[in-house]
């Protein structure tokens, strides 16, 4: 299957190290940690500790203020020549923070020739989609891992709605719709949209052909099938084997193209997608001088 895909953007298949498998060895990606707030309990998700050494999506050594990030990025462009996308994945859901959209308006105002890139679990998509589009964002993720209520809801606790704590099939419901709803939204705005699916055995096995069907004919153009970290209330459960997921990527593929490259990235993520640098230790490096961080450090 070649990358001419109707729904991907050329500068995107072209940039993007998480939408091109050409272009991760090219090019690098930045995770701005401005969004601290998440709307939706994930049970296999869980931000309660970092380990620099560890790459895992949801951890960030340190929060940010959109202040702090873009200067962050102004000192790290010029130590990273490919860098080609700014992204936004948390540590919570961007779409939930006001300071993502401060943030990447002010990206946009600095480096107009960086993609910016969102990630989000979706259920304020439909709300935020104008604003995404004013701050000019060209590729977006969304995390998807059930079709049916009755399987997402042994996947999350619960959302925030309107303020409100909701659980069981009515919250489920209003999560699923609102997923589908702002990814076909954002396709029909122009931008290229990636699911994420955390395939957790024994749970969502049969949602992945579902999910797989229903966003490749939405116009999605690409599918991450991303294994379970086994941890919070799924602690206990085996994390799925590389060939699960490559048999899975396989089953998918006649649907959507796959994507087979994923790193899980943390939410601070920076540099190339086989690199796992520390943006602030790289900060440091671009004030003192890479000669004199490696005799002091």
């Amino acid at each position: 299957m070649t990358d001419a895909r109707p729904y991907l953007n050329e500068d995107v298949l072209e940039r993007h190290p998480c939408f091109s498998k050409t272009a991760h060895h090219k090019y690098g990606r930045i995770h701005l940690p401005v969004a601290p707030v998440c709307n939706i309990k994930c049970r296999y998700c869980t931000r309660l500790f970092d380990c620099v050494n560890e790459s895992r999506p949801g951890v960030t050594s340190k929060l940010a203020t959109p202040d702090e990030a873009v200067d962050k990025l102004e000192r790290l462009v010029v130590r990273e020549d490919f860098l080609s996308v700014v992204g936004i994945a948390g540590p919570g859901d961007p779409m939930a923070n006001e300071a993502t959209f401060e943030t990447l308006k002010k990206v946009r105002a600095k480096f107009p020739d960086i993609m910016s890139c969102v990630s989000t679990n979706g259920l304020l998509l439909p709300e935020r989609m104008d604003d995404l589009v004013d701050v000019g964002v060209k590729s977006l993720t969304v995390t998807i891992n059930a079709v049916s209520p009755d399987v997402a809801q042994n996947i999350y606790s619960w959302i925030i709605w309107e303020g409100k704590r909701i659980e069981g099939k009515a919250a489920m419901d209003l999560l699923i719709a609102n997923q589908w709803t702002g990814l076909k939204m954002a396709v029909d705005a122009g931008m290229s949209v990636k699911i994420n699916t955390v395939l957790i055995p024994g749970i969502n096995d049969g949602e992945m052909v579902k999910i797989a069907s229903i966003g490749g004919s939405i116009g999605a153009c690409l599918m991450n099938i991303i294994p379970l970290i086994p941890q919070s209330e799924f602690k206990d459960k085996q994390k799925p084997s590389r060939e699960a997921i490559v048999t899975w990527q396989s089953i998918c593929e006649p649907f959507i193209p796959q994507m087979t490259h994923c790193k899980q990235c943390r939410a601070d993520a920076f540099g190339n997608l086989c690199e796992d640098k520390d943006m602030d230790l790289e900060v440091i490096y671009s004030i003192l001088g890479q000669d004199y961080c490696d005799n002091v450090l």
